[in-house]
């Protein structure tokens, strides 16, 4: 089934599909309470990912969206390394884990196209409920960090109670 996975990049007509992937994973999985419109990230991907060092990309099956995963270029620190946080991935239930790999693909879709804009450090904020997504993060070469060493300009979320960060350059 792998094969059959595709991850592109996001077009404006994936809204909608977007919203039915992330919504239910957020309220009915995790029991976040938040609504698309307290998410204007969502509602406007196109000018708040895809612009600058940024993007975002979603796994698609059959036609279906069953993943996403967002770049949101945040700037330059002080010593002018570009930086960018990790948003919105997600995963829908039964495409979860080992067999189908939607996860792993997309982050490896988000790190080459963070390469290739130049991209230096990746932060990302996730909440203490995500322990699979920890697990993840952490076998992928985040590491934890502090609340307040996260750059001035990352993106806080109210719900954001864990942060990492990748450094992609030596």
């Amino acid at each position: 089934m792998t094969n059959a996975i595709r991850i592109r990049r996001f077009e404006p007509a994936d809204c909608d599909n977007i919203l039915r992937v992330i919504l239910p994973i957020q309220c009915e999985e995790f029991g976040i309470e938040i609504t698309a419109g307290e998410q204007p990230d969502l509602l406007g991907i196109t000018s708040f990912y895809q612009s600058g060092r940024g993007g975002f990309w979603v796994a698609e099956h059959e036609g279906a969206i069953i993943g996403t995963i967002g770049l949101k270029d945040i700037g330059l620190d002080e010593v002018g390394k570009p930086q960018a946080a990790l948003r919105k991935m997600f995963v829908a239930a039964p495409y979860r884990g080992r067999p189908h790999g939607v996860a792993s693909r997309l982050l490896d879709h988000l790190l080459a196209g963070a390469r290739e804009s130049g991209v230096e450090d990746i932060f990302l904020g996730t909440t203490a409920k995500f322990l699979a997504a920890h697990r993840f993060y952490e076998k992928n070469g985040f590491a934890e960090i502090a609340r307040h060493d996260l750059p001035t300009s990352f993106p806080l979320m109210a719900v954001d109670t864990k942060f990492y960060v990748r450094r992609l350059a030596g």
